[in-house]
């Protein structure tokens, strides 16, 4: 096996509560890209990365690696992706902050629809300032104030159809707000942002059990056109479950 197809799980990242959850966490990578129960692979942040800065950037490959077009997809095309939405969500701290929903807040405090931005890329780049309360340097719990910083989870929610059938799921990636994020009066409010927190058997029930897709090995046929001429390969494989809201914060 090459180095690019060097597989990495991280497990028990310490950044998170996962008690609460029966699943350890366990996220499959190769070659820096994570991959989820859908047809998004992530390309940043890392698990349990340490983040701060004016924003947050997450990177999005949404064509499989290749193996999707872009849209506009044909209207019979078997295999595409609905919507992406992603939140930032906390059980410390009893957050769930809209990143992007498909509609554009005002001055941009959510996104509109990732897929149409960036036109011709099959990387997405979603970049989100960072909202009042994440201000600070260091996390609450080193004693610096009473803010919303500590462990979150950046959550990718996908719509999308595969090989005909369409389906829903959640991908929690864990990161930590505890570098420096400087105050600014362009900092959109964390309470217009927020939305009600579902607990994880409430996600769990609105979600689709499907396995991790596109790792190296897998042998899957994804379709892409109703003749089965476009059928690429993708899989199920070794990986299994990587955890449907497997990184949970409790």
């Amino acid at each position: 096996m090459t180095c690019s197809m060097f597989l990495v799980t991280y497990a028990g990242a310490a950044l998170l509560l996962a008690a609460r959850v029966s699943s350890a966490l366990n996220f499959t990578v190769s070659n820096g890209q994570i991959y989820t129960p859908g047809l998004v692979i992530v390309n940043a942040p890392q698990p349990s990365t340490p983040l701060g800065g004016d924003t947050i950037e997450v990177a999005l490959d949404v064509s499989a690696n290749g193996r999707l077009p872009l849209p506009p997809y044909p209207e019979d095309s078997p295999s595409v992706i609905h919507f992406i939405h992603i939140f930032l969500s906390s059980y410390d701290t009893n957050r769930n902050l809209t990143i992007t929903n498909g509609t554009a807040s005002a001055n941009n405090a959510s996104l509109s629809d990732i897929m149409l931005q960036e036109p011709g890329s099959t990387v997405k780049h979603v970049k989100w300032t960072w909202p009042d309360c994440l201000v600070g340097d260091g996390s609450q719990q080193q004693g610096l104030g009473e803010t919303d910083r500590g462990a979150y989870n950046v959550s990718i929610r996908q719509s999308f159809r595969l090989n005909g059938q369409d389906h829903y799921t959640v991908f929690d990636l864990p990161i930590s707000v505890s570098n420096s994020i400087p105050a600014s009066d362009s900092r959109p409010s964390c309470d217009v942002l927020d939305n009600p927190l579902l607990t994880p058997e409430e996600i769990l029930a609105s979600a689709d059990a499907m396995s991790v897709m596109f790792a190296p090995g897998d042998a899957t046929t994804l379709q892409t056109s109703r003749s089965g001429a476009g059928s690429l390969r993708r899989g199920l494989g070794w990986a299994g479950l990587a955890g449907l809201c497997a990184a949970l914060i409790m």
